[in-house]
């Protein structure tokens, strides 16, 4: 995440009605040149662009805003708590008649390098079912002899990054699992 705010013109248009802050400093906050924050007080730059409440959108604080306006030198800072925005769920797309046969392809390749997955995993990853995921698994699938393996990566099913974060999960998951058996034997011997 950078630390320029949302719409960074219309919140320095916002800064330079309604604040005693300098230009150096708006422009600092809001990644513009001084020069182009002093257009936008001249009202030579960024006409037409409606003024953005960088507080009403939780990017300041009024305290933040104060503070800057009595020391000069003190840069704003991004309020990043609060804008701290969980990415958008991935919405299902059309895959072409002509792609489809990759799912279980890219099922297979996942299953036989990644044991470890759970198959909702899988699912999530894919964008299969959890039947098809199962039947795969357990070479049950009805076209299992003609499958051959097929990264989801190379058939734009997932990014590398979704594949290492459900490995990540999987395997915390299996170590857990393995730290609650170890501690149920040691408790089974004491007793």
């Amino acid at each position: 995440m950078t630390n320029k705010p949302f719409m960074p013109k219309a919140t320095a248009v916002w800064l330079v009605e309604n604040t005693k802050i300098s230009f150096k400093q708006i422009a600092a906050f809001c990644d513009l040149h001084e020069l182009e924050v002093k257009g936008i007080a001249d009202g030579d730059v960024a006409k037409g662009i409606k003024a953005y409440n960088p507080i009403l959108a939780g990017q300041l604080t009024r305290d933040e805003i104060e503070s800057s306006s009595k020391d000069i030198n003190r840069p704003l800072v991004l309020n990043k708590k609060i804008l701290d925005i969980k990415s958008e769920k991935k919405t299902n797309t059309y895959v072409p008649l002509s792609k489809r046969h990759d799912r279980p392809e890219a099922v297979l390749w996942l299953t036989k390098n990644y044991p470890q997955l759970s198959s909702g995993q899988v699912v999530k990853l894919v964008g299969s079912t959890k039947k098809t995921v199962d039947l795969i698994r357990n070479k049950r699938y009805w076209n299992s002899s003609s499958l051959s393996p097929k990264d989801p990566v190379v058939c734009n099913f997932c990014s590398q990054a979704d594949i290492k974060k459900a490995i990540d999960k999987a395997d915390r998951k299996d170590a857990q699992k393995k730290k609650i058996k170890k501690e149920n034997k040691k408790l089974e011997s004491d007793n």
